[in-house]
């Protein structure tokens, strides 16, 4: 080994000649001196070495004469380190035996901070297991949720929805008490104090959370040696606590007639020239949002989901070519991937949103621009204008909620066939199609569903049914435009039993 170079002396008197010079003290250490713009001169520790014929270099921290003691693993070395001489010796000759056993230095490091990092996390575990094992007994079912929600759930919104629901029905009530004393009593408590609020699918959907919950819990320690009395799920009915009348498997069939299409469309024009010629208009009444009309068309037009709308970036959308790609991370179930090829109607209500919204990145943009509008926004509009049906199913008025309507104004046919969502814009969509005459195969690919058949088969018939797709959206696309633009007119009865979109205008007229 080659002697020493450098001393405290040396370096404390050391001159600098030029801004950035290295003085080396053998066995790969060298000490860089390097003066700032203030004329300050700072002293750091390097470590030379070579892999192969490339040189590399490590940072092992900043001169300091007065340091008697320090863990010379490199790997506990933080940014800050301050070594002595003697130290920068020390860790100089670790790195050296590193090498002679056929360690490269970086990558040894890197490893060691990576196993360290690793078992500090199940150190961490491990340590809030023995404390909630040696607390079960004042564990609450606040506790279980918390645990639950950051290691048992993860849902595609970062789980805010749920902690949402949580906190406005379950917590407030259930949260505090020892999950030991919850029972099955608890529970439809709960639920029924949901139903009574004329909320039912939240009753259900709590349900099936709490469920799941307590599914988790059943599976681990502490919790499960808490569940004493058994899962209180397991005994809750939801059949006989939901509203006698409430469809629990919520199996809608609504299907709107072209009458009420041309009327819907009607309702939009006629509620924006009123507001645009109301010679006050802090008092008119306000038309729906602008976007949440074109959304309506986007989706009767396309068959898409409302939450895959409500998601769509602008870098998705070619209206030069007429093309939507939507992630599979914004579709149903994470399926696939799936593209529209926008008719020419669909492409100008595009267009016109573009108008809206196409400085962002969002289409539907939030009020604050940074993401998305609620995936529940568009729905909730179009609901809160149906309030006669919220009424007759007893659900809470909501007009003293922040920025909510309440009125009637899009009921469609005096509400004789019921209210409307924006799912049933795509069953509508599907039906016109159909009605159209076009192959259900090429339907359910316009729908982006999940195609029957064995695995084989899937896996090796490939054709993408891109040009029948295109023609079925073209089509679907000139129907719904012709139906767009006709004044509303009465039902009339054999109106939508023809296949050809010009006789149904002319039954309309």
């Amino acid at each position: 080994m080659a002697a020493h170079r450098l001393t405290a002396t040396k370096i404390e008197k050391h001159k600098l000649t030029r801004d950035d010079e290295i003085v080396t003290d053998g066995n790969g250490l060298y000490l860089r001196f390097r003066r700032g713009s203030s004329g300050a001169t700072s002293k750091t520790w390097m470590y030379a070495y070579k892999v192969g014929k490339k040189s590399s270099y490590l940072r092992l921290g900043e001169y300091q004469a007065n340091i008697s003691e320090f863990d010379i693993g490199l790997y506990r070395l933080p940014e800050n380190s301050r070594l002595s001489l003697e130290i920068a010796r020390r860790v100089a000759a670790e790195v050296t035996d590193w090498r002679k056993r056929g360690l490269d230095p970086k990558l040894h490091i890197q490893l060691e901070l990576d196993r360290l990092a690793t078992k500090a996390q199940t150190e961490s575990i491990e340590a809030e297991r023995a404390r909630l094992l040696a607390q079960a007994d004042l564990l609450t079912l606040g506790d279980l949720f918390e645990a639950w929600l950051r290691d048992g759930v993860r849902r595609k919104d970062g789980n805010a929805e749920l902690r949402r629901t949580f906190n406005l029905d379950i917590l407030p009530v259930l949260g505090q008490k020892p999950l030991r004393n919850v029972t099955e009593h608890d529970v439809r408590a709960v639920l029924r104090s949901i139903v009574d609020r004329g909320v039912n699918r939240t009753a259900v959907i709590a349900k099936n959370n709490l469920t799941q919950m307590f599914a988790w819990a059943g599976k681990r320690q502490p919790w499960r040696k808490l569940l004493i009395e058994g899962d209180p799920m397991s005994l809750i009915e939801i059949e006989k606590i939901v509203s006698p009348e409430y469809d629990l498997h919520n199996r809608r069939d609504r299907v709107l007639e072209i009458t009420e299409i041309s009327e819907l469309y009607s309702i939009f024009r006629k509620s924006r020239s009123q507001y645009e010629a109301a010679p006050n208009k802090r008092v008119a009444v306000q038309p729906i949002e602008r976007h949440t009309e074109l959304a309506v068309g986007i989706m009767l037009s396309t068959m898409c989901r409302v939450g895959e709308l409500s998601m769509a970036r602008w870098e998705h959308i070619d209206l030069a070519l007429g093309k939507w790609f939507i992630p599979r991370d914004n579709v149903k179930g994470n399926f696939s991937d799936h593209s529209v090829y926008l008719s020419e109607f669909s492409t100008e209500l595009f267009r016109q949103l573009y108008e809206i919204s196409g400085e962002g990145e969002w289409c539907f943009p939030s009020r604050d621009k940074l993401t998305h509008i609620n995936t529940k926004a568009v729905s909730k509009q179009i609901a809160d204008r149906q309030a006669m049906f919220r009424k007759s199913q007893g659900i809470e008025h909501c007009s003293g909620l922040q920025n909510r309507r309440s009125d009637n104004t899009l009921v469609l046919a005096k509400g004789k066939n019921g209210a409307w969502t924006p799912h049933d814009l795509r069953r509508t969509g599907a039906t016109i199609m159909q009605k159209l005459g076009i192959p259900l195969e090429t339907i359910d690919r316009c729908q982006n569903h999940v195609l029957p058949g064995s695995k084989v088969r899937r896996h090796y018939l490939h054709h993408d049914y891109a040009d029948e797709k295109r023609s079925a959206w073209q089509q679907l696309g000139q129907y719904v435009k012709a139906l767009s633009s006709q004044p509303p007119l009465e039902l009339i009865p054999n109106a939508t039993s023809s296949r050809n979109i010009n006789e149904d205008l002319v039954a309309l007229r």
